[in-house]
């Protein structure tokens, strides 16, 4: 991440976890004004980043989120997974998403991820 839309800009942070969901705030020809999950913005080069769409899971640590069958509140919790946890979302709809964390599938509550809006 750089502090600028160029590599004569100086770099900010070296990003070495894969998966990490950020946030696009504006576009500038290759490069994107990004917001990491900790609040952290700057530019990256559009080839850094992946067309992925990943969430990380909010919530106090130790204190697990409950990722369910179905995405309606009351549905059966069928795992659950630790704040800070990145996933992959496949879909949104009604305020829940379905994640996918290795391979575990389940639907979140919107409110418990952080990460780019997946209906833009």
């Amino acid at each position: 991440m750089r502090t600028g839309p160029s590599t004569e800009y100086p770099t900010m942070w070296i990003y070495k976890r894969e998966r990490l969901p950020i946030k696009i705030l504006a576009r500038y020809k290759a490069w994107r004004k990004v917001e990491d999950p900790d609040g952290a913005q700057g530019w990256m080069h559009a080839r850094l980043l992946s067309a992925t769409q990943t969430a990380v899971v909010l919530g106090e640590k130790g204190l697990a989120q409950p990722l369910r069958s179905n995405p309606q509140s009351d549905a059966r919790i069928i795992w659950r997974v630790e704040p800070g946890v990145v996933g992959k979302i496949t879909q949104c709809e009604d305020g829940w998403c379905l994640l996918d964390v290795t391979g575990r599938r389940g639907y979140i509550d919107r409110k418990l991820i952080w990460g780019d809006d997946p209906l833009k």
